[in-house]
């Protein structure tokens, strides 16, 4: 046991994750080259997980159940993972996304890049991609932000699909991301978006200028109830709201956007000069 460091499984979720594989791993007499020996990970990573210096993902969850006989039950690795996942996302976020998977109307306003609802996955993989090389997170982890990001498109594929309006300032499609075989792919999916039967699609203009009423991305969901939240986030956090005297400020200034905003037919054919090059 040289060089064993102590873990505190107080610390954060993570660490009590960790000191739950020791734990484990303990109980069964194992060292952490035995139990690497079980799984398509080293021991280094192993220990960089137990000693919470890398966080635990998906498939690394999925093997430690399927080798520890936990795999289903409420006590399982990847139901751990899951709530670590969630913990890490924006403040309101899982809440949110909980919604948007019930919701009867969807109103999106984004900035600069595209509406995740909206990404195609060439487009999305590309943005986690690019977080992997700024160090903001792991391989393994790009691979799940987009897996998740298919889940939520997915829960709105539905018998009766939500009507969707989106609002997308006209950065969202001039800004590059991926070259230009990904991006002519991105703006053919926008018009393919755009010809739902239940979708609305507009361009803010770079034009509006002041006329914007938002100046970060804005979500507002409607559910069968008639009751409206809304979803902001920065950089650093998120913030659903659902009172009513704080969200009908937010909806009246969406209808504004609208208003001020490019026609759909307008929009569209913002979207396919963009695609030729065309300013």
């Amino acid at each position: 046991m040289v060089n064993r460091l102590e873990l505190n499984p107080e610390a954060s979720p993570r660490a009590a994750y960790g000191a739950r594989i020791r734990r484990m791993r303990e109980r069964r007499g194992w060292s952490q080259e035995e139990l690497a020996s079980h799984l398509s990970y080293s021991s280094q990573h192993i220990s960089a997980v137990e000693t919470a210096r890398k966080p635990p993902t998906l498939r690394f969850s999925r093997e430690l159940d399927a080798v520890f006989g936990t795999t289903g039950g409420a006590e399982s690795f990847e139901s751990e993972w899951r709530e670590i996942r969630h913990g890490v996302l924006l403040e309101g976020f899982p809440e949110f996304v909980a919604y948007e998977g019930r919701a009867v109307e969807i109103r999106l306003f984004e900035v600069g890049i595209i509406p995740g609802l909206l990404q195609t996955p060439e487009y999305a993989q590309v943005l986690a991609d690019s977080a992997v090389r700024r160090g903001v997170i792991a391989p393994e982890q790009a691979d799940e932000r987009v897996a998740f990001l298919a889940e939520r498109q997915a829960a709105l594929v539905r018998s009766r699909p939500p009507m969707t309006m989106v609002v997308m300032d006209e950065s969202c499609i001039r800004r590059q991301v991926g070259g230009a075989k990904v991006m002519d792919a991105q703006l053919a999916h926008l018009v393919e978006f755009a010809a739902l039967p239940n979708t609305v699609l507009h361009i803010a203009p770079y034009g509006m200028g002041e006329r914007r009423p938002f100046d970060l991305p804005m979500s507002l969901l409607t559910l069968a109830d008639l009751s409206v939240m809304a979803y902001a986030e920065s950089q650093m956090r998120g913030h659903l709201e659902r009172e009513t005297t704080s969200v009908l400020p937010q909806l009246v200034a969406y209808h504004q956007l609208q208003a001020e905003a490019l026609s759909q037919s307008a929009s569209v054919a913002m979207i396919e000069q963009a695609r030729k090059g065309t300013p």
